[in-house]
């Protein structure tokens, strides 16, 4: 039976932790595409675990647990809303509080690579592996794949995500990666969104491990959207990115990219959906959700 607040969340953490298990294992699941639908709506919440807590202006916006959490809730009620992504501390609250009913669940992989660090292209599995996403009865995993072509730490993050996604097929669930060409300028690590530096890692994504029959991408809107989506027959979900001074130019050009036919939905966190400019969470994620073709 879930639990009404946050602070019967951290007694059940402290007096009865098995609590968790039994929660996620009760849990009501639903199919990854429901009968009639074409598209899914994603709340992203895994930024914290690699110490991105920044939001547009605002440094440390995702830095209270709490408000975080209510910010989760609010998106998860909405109409059209299919689940999250996100790490196991998150995904657990909100499993407790019973907010996950009939949603969704995508476990965050590899965080290791945590934001301003000198290590951040060595994205090793410190979040949930496959065996845990399996035990947990969650729906799906993702991991994030940055290939830089002058660090050799590039290396052993493919092999880690090519076992990742073998080890997702053989439960039959979907390895959703996030692939993108990285270079470090002056001290931190900037991703290429040029349409040809997005071919060229898509391409490298998509043929990542035994087979590619459970593997769907996560990728940015860039440039020339449509030539950088022919670059592969895998189905493909939009992520937000930074915040933008123009939100509204941002949902023209997801609602754009969304009718291209590899293009099943968006993967919208932080800077958009959860931090808006006016903190109108509500309002934002039904914005969203507004753009996705629906019963195609």
């Amino acid at each position: 039976m879930p639990v009404k607040d946050l602070d019967e969340v951290l007694e059940l953490r402290v007096r009865d932790p098995e609590a968790i298990e039994r929660a996620a294992l009760e849990r009501q699941r639903r199919p990854w595409l429901p009968a009639g639908s074409n598209s899914l709506m994603i709340i992203a919440a895994d930024h914290p675990a690699r110490g991105a807590l920044r939001a547009g202006d605002r440094r440390l916006a995702m830095a209270d647990r709490r408000d975080l959490i209510g910010r989760l809730r609010i998106a998860l009620e909405r109409p059209g809303v299919d689940g999250i992504l996100g790490t196991a501390d998150i995904i657990e609250d909100l499993l407790l509080l019973g907010a996950l009913e009939d949603r969704v669940v995508i476990g965050s992989m590899n965080r290791g690579g945590l934001a301003g660090t000198v290590f951040e292209i060595d994205d090793r599995f410190t979040g949930y592996r496959a065996d845990a996403i399996v035990r947990m009865g969650l729906d799906a995993g993702k991991m994030l794949l940055r290939i830089d072509p002058e660090d050799p730490n590039t290396a052993p993050t493919l092999e880690s995500c090519a076992h990742a996604v073998d080890e997702l097929a053989a439960a039959g669930l979907p390895a959703v990666v996030e692939p993108f060409l990285s270079h470090r300028m002056e001290g931190h690590v900037r991703n290429d969104l040029s349409a040809e530096a997005m071919i060229r890692v898509i391409s490298v994504a998509s043929g990542l491990g035994g087979t590619s029959a459970y593997t769907w991408l996560k990728v940015p809107v860039v440039p020339d959207m449509e030539r950088v989506m022919q670059a592969s027959t895998l189905p493909a979900l939009l992520l937000g990115g930074e915040v933008s001074e123009r939100p509204d130019e941002t949902f023209e050009q997801w609602q754009q990219a969304l009718t291209l036919p590899t293009v099943r939905g968006l993967v919208v966190g932080r800077s958009l959906l959860l931090y808006p400019a006016d903190d109108d969470v509500l309002t934002a994620v039904d914005t969203a959700v507004s753009l996705l073709p629906r019963g195609n």
